[in-house]
């Protein structure tokens, strides 16, 4: 908020005391922005490392596993993904799967993830 009220020219002392005061009576909080924003991507089928780098561009540190009261299985929600895009086939060539796997990186799926759940297509 303080970056975009900075924007439209508001003075920075004037935003902090305003933002202290909607903290102290629990009208703002980063976490339950974080919590709201990373169900939001979640559901999009976004992975934790998209999601943690696009709540710091927003200004929220935390953890994007700290977020959720339940953490949610990253493993599963990859092959949730991977059976709407392409169903239960594995890749059939190395350029199949090195193309696959930009996708799932780009959707914020670690390498690690990918190659599990190559593993399970076998």
């Amino acid at each position: 908020m303080l970056q975009k009220l900075a924007a439209k020219g508001f003075d920075e002392d004037d935003i902090r005391l305003l933002l202290e005061e909607f903290i102290d009576k629990n009208w703002q909080s980063d976490l339950r922005f974080a919590e709201s924003y990373s169900r939001s991507r979640l559901l999009k089928g976004f992975g934790p490392v998209r999601i943690q780098y696009e709540l710091k561009e927003r200004g929220v540190d935390v953890a994007v596993n700290d977020v959720f009261e339940d953490a949610p299985d990253w493993q599963e929600v990859l092959n949730e993904l991977h059976t709407k895009k392409y169903g239960h086939q594995p890749p059939d060539d190395m350029k199949e799967r090195a193309k696959r796997t930009r996708f799932f990186q780009h959707k914020g799926f670690t390498h690690e993830m990918i190659k599990q759940l190559f593993n399970q297509l076998s």
